[in-house]
């Protein structure tokens, strides 16, 4: 049985796409809830630095799902 990629391949530059299972789903949905809460919890106009930083940490957690999720990046030309 294949592996079921959570975040497939974008067609045409590096990276991923939207997901396409419910567990990719979540992830997005929660990374999304944890940087809107990270705007009450250090509010930008305030703590800007903290903010910056608690996004980076998230943004980091999240490409790392991507990457062990999701279908091997490498730079594409519209192929399949």
């Amino acid at each position: 049985m294949p592996t079921k990629y959570w975040f497939p391949a974008k067609r045409y530059g590096w990276g991923w796409g939207l997901p396409n299972t419910w567990q990719g789903w979540v992830t997005l949905a929660v990374f999304v809830s944890l940087v809107v809460l990270g705007t009450f919890l250090f509010p930008p106009h305030k703590a800007a630095v903290a903010y910056f930083l608690y996004v980076a940490v998230l943004v980091a957690g999240f490409c790392g799902i991507c990457w062990l999720k999701g279908e091997p990046p490498r730079w594409r030309w519209g192929d399949k």
